[in-house]
């Protein structure tokens, strides 16, 4: 690494092998590589070891859980607000 680091312009004295490894974890789990992929990919033992490791810069699944969530709800409201709509509707025309 010492060689490395005279060969490679611009590298900080501070650079490490293990950096590499860091940024590539990083760049797997920006493009939404899961926790088994990440593991298999830096051969760490365990997932756990990956996620004790990496876990910090996931991105928050409580956010993706809320989309998800929030997509197939979405139609069933609308389809309620406009039954109530409709019903509403129907009642005023009757004079209700």
């Amino acid at each position: 690494m010492r060689t490395a680091r005279t060969k490679v312009q611009g590298l900080s004295a501070g650079f490490r092998y293990h950096d590499l490894r860091h940024y590539f974890a990083s760049l797997l789990i920006a493009s939404g590589a899961d926790v088994k992929t990440v593991q298999a990919r830096l051969r760490h033992a365990s997932a756990k070891t990956a996620l004790d490791t990496y876990g910090h810069i996931w991105p928050g699944r409580d956010e993706s859980t809320r989309a998800t969530a929030d997509a197939v709800t979405a139609p069933q409201a609308e389809h309620r607000r406009n039954s109530t709509q409709v019903t509403a509707q129907r009642r005023r025309s009757r004079g209700v």
